[in-house]
């Protein structure tokens, strides 16, 4: 149950963005830039970046709705899986994997993305903007999933629900929808 009263049909983050606009705004043009914005990381591995952090966080709403949409994004079920389950063996990029460490470490703690992991990632391809990037992803889930679990949100356990979000989150973004949310689930 959550610590404040949320919309009982807006489970996770979507109840404590609609519960103060003022501030969710803010937070939804960030994601949307970095999530859908222009670069040179797919929204795919973006999304990886989001379901990762989201994972090691214990964060089961972030988790399950970044993972669905990775998945959709990569055109495959496993890899999102596979790199939260070993991001070193996962089938994805060196690049990638050097970002993912990255983005594991910053997970941690800021202070634990060391020299030697932004040399492995420039070594691998990773541009400045790249690192940067996903030093801002890992920080950005770290607080979205300290903010779901922090007001106690709750979390669906049914994956069709994951399965709409996935489809809403590549379809849409992470722009509040026109109108808002429907004041109820009726």
């Amino acid at each position: 149950m959550p610590h404040i009263p949320l919309p009982e049909h807006l489970p996770g983050i979507t109840g404590l963005l609609e519960y103060r606009l003022d501030t969710a705004m803010p937070i939804r043009d960030l994601t949307q830039i970095l999530l859908r914005g222009e670069s040179t990381l797919t929204q795919g591995e973006r999304e990886l970046i989001a379901a990762i952090v989201s994972s090691r966080n214990c964060t089961n709403f972030c988790e399950a709705a970044h993972t669905k949409a990775a998945d959709m994004l990569l055109g495959d079920p496993e890899t999102a899986r596979l790199v939260k389950q070993n991001f070193e063996t996962a089938p994805v990029s060196d690049k990638m994997k050097a970002l993912l460490n990255i983005a594991v470490l910053t997970q941690k703690s800021g202070k634990a993305v060391t020299p030697e992991a932004i040399e492995r990632a420039r070594q691998a391809g990773a541009t400045d903007l790249e690192i940067h990037d996903t030093v801002l992803i890992a920080s950005l889930f770290c607080l979205y999933n300290k903010y779901v679990d922090g007001l106690a949100t709750v979390a669906p356990t049914d994956p069709a629900y994951y399965e709409t979000l996935g489809e809403r989150i590549v379809g849409r973004g992470y722009l509040r929808p026109p109108g808002g949310h429907p004041v109820s689930n009726r």
